[in-house]
């Protein structure tokens, strides 16, 4: 009786040890296990780059023709005058401004007197430059300045008075001829204020 007990209870011992999943205490090759490492390892998730800005453009050039089509009187500008459309033609100081930038308007008063009015455009920025090196024939003559602009200069000679005015890239040049000097240096300074606005109105 004794010798059958002995061999049941080792026959429990032998299924206990072989039935027996985990790893061996015992066994410091498999303790230290860890029994997820076994699955496929997780997905790693990157973020998303947000695709580089474009480059600014670059500025544009502004229109030197459209800005002295801007800058040049217009009918309305010398209406108070009483004149009507002339000939373009010019003369005088404003014949160095002639580009293919530049605009032109005239006009003639009832009496015959003339009125041209010339804006040409300067690429490189130099036209107060351009004013201050102009050697317009006659005597300088002082008119009121105006605002907005960068430099002005006035010249008569004998019944003719020319104006420039220079800002930025444009050169403003206003013609007066007429019966005598002091009359022409009227009309011009009436007709200063509205060349210095529409010449500092452009950029």
């Amino acid at each position: 009786m004794r010798h059958r007990q002995v061999l049941a209870l080792a026959a429990v011992a032998f299924v206990g040890l072989t039935g027996c999943d985990g790893p061996d205490p015992n066994n410091l090759e498999t303790y230290y296990d860890d029994p997820a490492s076994t699955s496929a390892p997780a997905s790693v998730t990157e973020a998303p780059v947000s695709p580089a800005k474009a480059a600014p453009a670059a500025p544009v050039a502004p229109d030197l023709g459209l800005l002295a089509e801007r800058a040049l009187l217009s009918d309305a500008d010398v209406a108070e005058e009483g004149v009507q459309r002339g000939s373009s033609e010019v003369s005088g100081c404003l014949t160095g401004s002639v580009s293919a930038s530049s605009r032109t308007a005239s006009w003639q008063y009832p009496s015959g007197s003339v009125l041209r009015h010339r804006v040409a455009a300067y690429p490189d920025e130099a036209a107060a430059q351009a004013v201050a090196n102009a050697d317009c024939a006659g005597k300088t003559v002082s008119v009121p300045a105006q605002a907005g602009v960068d430099r002005q200069q006035a010249w008569c000679e004998g019944k003719t008075c020319t104006v420039l005015l220079a800002k930025g890239k444009l050169v403003s040049g206003l013609t007066v001829s007429a019966s005598t000097e002091a009359r022409a240096v009227d009309a011009a300074e009436r007709l200063l204020p509205a060349m210095a606005a529409k010449l500092a109105a452009q950029p």
